[in-house]
Order: C-alpha cells, then sequence, then structure tokens
C-alpha cells in the first residue's frame, strides 16, 4: 500500500521535499587513532547494530483505536463538551488519531536524522566523528524503518510532517556551518524526541509500542553523548559572538519545539476550528507538564556543551524549563539503556525456556517410543 493512501492527507507540497544543500563536504586525510572517547563510541555502535526484523516481535497485536493504552486524561479534549459528546467508537478513533500524529513526527524526525547524521558524515572535518556518524546514519535508517511499519500495520493511519519540526530541519539542513546539523538534530530534535519516546514508553499499557520505543531509545543514548562530545570540544575554541548565534538557534528551536507538541492537525480534523483548538491546548494542564518533561532532556544537553548565556536563560525561564539545567542527563541516559538490556534478558530467558520445554518434550516422547517397543 502506499503511504499517500494512508496519510489523513497528502503532504502540503507532495511525497518529496528537497531542501538545498549548504556547506562544503570535507575529507580527512589524517587517519591516526583520533580521540579515544568518540572511537569507544563508535565502537559501541557497531557493536549494537541490531535487525528490527527479528528483534522485535511484530506478531504481537495491536487495537488501532487504542494503540498505546494510555489514560484518557492524557487526551487534550478530556472533561471538555467534545469529550462529552463523543461515542465511545469516536473516542476511539481520537486516540488512533493522536497515536498516529505522534508516532508520524516521530518516523518525519528520524529520517531528517538519518539525513542530518549523513550530512555530519559528509561535513564535519575529524576522521572519528565521521565514523561514528556513519553508524548513526543506520540506526537513524533502522528507526525510520519500525516507524513506518509500526504506523502502516498496527495503527494503519499516517499524518504529514507538523509545520514545527519541517521548519526546523529546514533551518538545520540550510546552515552551512558543520556543527548546526549536530546542534539542531542530536541537542533538539533528538533530545525532544527522547524526552517523548520516554513518556510514552513508560505510560503505554501495550508491549509492542514499548518494546519499540525501549529499542530506539538505547540507541538514542549513543546519539545524544555523540553530539554532547562534539559539540562540547567544538564550542570551546568559539568566540562569544559565535556562541551567541548558536544560541539564538537554539532559542528559536525550543519555541518551534514548544509550538510543535499542541497536536492541532488531529484537533482540527475532529472538527474544531483553529483558534479554539489553541486554546484548549493551551488550558490542558497535561499538555503543560507534558511540555515541560519534554525539555528535561534537551536544556542540560545546551548547559553542558557550553551554550548558558544570559539571553538563553531568560528564554529558558520564559518557557518554565530553567531548573532543568541541573538535571542529570548521564543517569536518565543510563536508564534508556538498562530498560532496554533488561527486556532483551527477559526476551533470551523465554527463548531458552521454550527451547528447554522443547527438548524435554522430545525426550519423553523418544522414551515413551522406546519403552512401548521394550514390551512389544
Amino acid at each position: 500500500m502506499s503511504s499517500r493512501e494512508t496519510y489523513t492527507q497528502e503532504p502540503a507540497d507532495g511525497l518529496l521535499w528537497e531542501v538545498p544543500a549548504a556547506g562544503a563536504a570535507r575529507f580527512s586525510w589524517e587517519y591516526d587513532e583520533g580521540r579515544a572517547r568518540l572511537l569507544a563510541l563508535y565502537q559501541k555502535g557497531k557493536d549494537k547494530q541490531w535487525d528490527a526484523t527479528t528483534r522485535i516481535d511484530w506478531d504481537q497485536e495491536v487495537d488501532p483505536l487504542d494503540p498505546l493504552g494510555t489514560p484518557d486524561e492524557s487526551t487534550v479534549l478530556y472533561g471538555t463538551p467534545y469529550w462529552d459528546r463523543m461515542s465511545a467508537r469516536d473516542r476511539g478513533a481520537l486516540r488512533q488519531h493522536f497515536a498516529a500524529w505522534q508516532f508520524s513526527q516521530f518516523l518525519h524526525g528520524e529520517q531528517g536524522a538519518m539525513v542530518c547524521a549523513a550530512r555530519i558524515t559528509e561535513s564535519v572535518p575529524d576522521l572519528d566523528a565521521k565514523f561514528y556518524s556513519a553508524t548513526q546514519a543506520m540506526d537513524e535508517a533502522r528507526h525510520a524503518e519500525i516507524y513506518s511499519r509500526f504506523l502502516h500495520e498496527k495503527i494503519q493511519l499516517l499524518y504529514p510532517v507538523n509545520d514545527s519540526l519541517r521548519a526546523l530541519l529546514g533551518d538545520t539542513l540550510r546552515d552551512a556551518r558543520w556543527d548546526m546539523p549536530y546542534l539542531g538534530m542530536q541537542v533538539l530534535i533528538e533530545g525532544l524526541a527522547l524526552a517523548a519516546f520516554g513518556m510514552i514508553r513508560d505510560t503505554t499499557t501495550k508491549p509492542l509500542p514499548h518494546q519499540i520505543l525501549a529499542y530506539v531509545m538505547q540507541d538514542e543514548a549513543r546519539h545524544v553523548a555523540f553530539g554532547r562530545m562534539a559539540l562540547r570540544d567544538h564550542y570551546r575554541q568559539l568566540t562569544d559572538a559565535e556562541l551567541r548565534e548558536r544560541e539564538e538557534f537554539v532559542i528559536e528551536g525550543c519555541y518551534l519545539m514548544r509550538d510543535r507538541l499542541r497536536g492541532l492537525e488531529v484537533l482540527e480534523n475532529f472538527g474544531i476550528p483553529r483558534a479554539e483548538a489553541l486554546e484548549l491546548t493551551e488550558q490542558s494542564e497535561f499538555l503543560h507538564l507534558f511540555r515541560k518533561l519534554l525539555f528535561s532532556r534537551i536544556v542540560p544537553c545546551v548547559k553542558d556543551i557550553g551554550l548558558w548565556g544570559p539571553r538563553l536563560r531568560r528564554a529558558y525561564a520564559d518557557l518554565g524549563v530553567l531548573d532543568l539545567g541541573d538535571a542529570e542527563l548521564d543517569t536518565l541516559m543510563a536508564q534508556d539503556e538498562e530498560l532496554a538490556e533488561q527486556l532483551d534478558a527477559r526476551r533470551f530467558a523465554a527463548e531458552e525456556a521454550a527451547r528447554t520445554a522443547e527438548i524435554a518434550a522430545t525426550v519423553a516422547e523418544g522414551a515413551a517410543e522406546d519403552g512401548g517397543e521394550g514390551r512389544g
């Protein structure tokens, strides 16, 4: 089935978006060992490659009208007259559309991450960074594959790329400076996506989306570590004026990301005028909390890489997320990796138990046959 048949509406520019490339392709003829930390991350990236077809149990059933099993209280319309007038079927359709909208943005963001990783491989001057970003491009391709399959086969609905995400992707890719794909993708888009993945992973009651998000987040923890290492090293060498330019980019990107989280497209598809949809999202206590938590990965990362000027801090205070600058990012990333490893341990234990039972049954069957022959 073509994606065109699955979209709620065809993307504004059709199914192909072209962004003019900017910046130079850089080759490095320095083949020394490079930075030990990045090369260790590159080794980890190679060791942790996996196949989405075999690691994920795609046979698990998903109800398209309740694909995530998250509480209805998390829905923007919950408790409003719109919700009260809805039938059970309509509420199911609303759950389907919100899940489709969320995972569609995850899908579009992962394709953007794949393109940005390829751009980093092309433009970054250091060979050790090229090595790692090449492994990341493969990771992001796998993530896009996973989200596409989940949307097409399980939710059976797609939404076009959100305008705010599209704008940030365009700004990131059009900038000629080699560090901007790192900053736009590794810090802003990936950081926000990681927090969104984590919130759904920790609240969904459905095993398939939980499994998908846990495994994707294991990869993303490495990606954010890569961006932090490379940018922290580079930004130590920049002038105050150059740092302020990057802080302006972060400020604009964070406001775009905040506006991206409303899900207005879903509400409009259910007949709610845009102005009223805006008002409903502003009044949603859950959405306010959701927004703040979604910056839990971005703010400490921005501070860690050395972007923490007065104007940036004022913007974060305006967004209500300044206090997140002291969050323990390394602890969060370690937890992401540990959860995926726990899933693997349970899966391997179940497979081993099944093999053991199969062998025991075969041995018992053979013994019964031998006994029967002996009596004869």
